[in-house]
């Protein structure tokens, strides 16, 4: 009789951030140390090199709050990040940036290191919501082609 590994049970933490340059770091912080309770070492070097950039892209060119939600379902994280300008990058690709360039870089390390990772706008709800557009990107999963 053969007994199958014990389930990882599923979490999900969500934190709110208002525009405010630290957020970035806060939402760093806040990741390492859910992950660190969690025993997710392995992950936790990589989920915070992405998350930062998502953040950091949430404040630089949204002009309001954003979350950072973290969930982890068996072995896979995803983390997701929210902002309130709709307007989505480049997920396709694209040429590289200018070796020169200070930005541009972010969704390509996300390219190369999520195993999965998408976008999307959201429309404004029927009650007022804010909109905008969620990025996400996952790790732990397996990697889509």
């Amino acid at each position: 009789m053969t007994s199958e590994p014990p389930q990882t049970p599923a979490w999900d933490y969500t934190l709110h951030i208002p525009h405010d340059p630290l957020a970035p770091r806060i939402a760093r912080r806040t990741l390492r140390t859910i992950l660190a309770a969690y025993e997710v070492h392995e992950l936790t070097d990589t989920a915070e090199l992405l998350t930062s950039e998502l953040v950091t892209n949430a404040h630089r060119y949204a002009r309001g709050p954003a979350s950072v939600r973290i969930r982890r379902d068996g072995k896979r994280l995803r983390v997701s990040v929210w902002d309130t300008d709709p307007a989505l990058p480049n997920l396709t690709g694209g040429a590289a940036p200018d070796p020169d360039d200070e930005r541009g870089r972010g969704l390509g390390l996300i390219r190369s290191c999520a195993d999965d990772w998408g976008g999307f706008t959201l429309g404004e709800t029927p009650f007022g919501g804010l909109g905008g557009k969620l990025l996400w990107f996952e790790l732990g999963a397996a990697r889509h082609v």
